[in-house]
């Protein structure tokens, strides 16, 4: 059985022997140089039998998968009563919210960060009160006692972000 290629140069359909295989010749058009690959074998590529085993254990296991990740995603998604604007937040007065507020901005203002993120948790839910809350105490000529020691333009970049963060 012959070898079949084609020039790279000039494109032509070459046939070569069997013994030229792995060999260069030259293009019986152009005369460029050509390598002849070595013939293809007809014989029929061997596959492995199908393991049902291994098909339902892979098919468990995407199933256990989708379960966890559905299961994880619930723990996630916030409950009714905990905010995230699907549900009414729990109760809470102005002035302990005014008092979270301001312990948040006390903390931001220290560089407790972890701490403040924590007193954010207890705010975010409160979104509108919070950002009524906020304007008040920008507009505020004298600022609360417990923040009088922050710089006015500190404590107004704090008072913007927590603003922004809320909507």
């Amino acid at each position: 059985m012959a070898i079949r290629l084609h020039c790279d140069h000039c494109g032509k359909k070459i046939e070569a022997p069997d013994s030229a295989g792995g060999k260069w010749g030259k293009c019986p058009a152009c005369h460029n140089k050509v390598y002849v690959p070595e013939p293809v074998a007809d014989d029929e590529l061997k596959l492995a039998p199908v393991d049902e085993t291994e098909e339902e254990k892979r098919a468990r296991l995407m199933r256990e998968s989708y379960e966890l990740t559905k299961d994880i995603l619930h723990e996630q998604a916030p409950a009714a009563g905990e905010g995230g604007g699907h549900g009414a937040a729990p109760e809470i007065s102005e002035e302990k919210l005014t008092n979270h507020i301001i312990h948040y901005l006390r903390q931001m203002a220290d560089g407790e960060l972890d701490e403040a993120q924590k007193t954010a948790e207890h705010i975010t839910p409160h979104r509108q009160p919070a950002i009524a809350i906020l304007d008040s105490l920008a507009k505020s000529e004298t600022p609360d006692p417990e923040l009088e020691d922050v710089p006015k333009q500190v404590l107004a970049g704090l008072i913007r972000n927590m603003r922004t963060r809320l909507g």
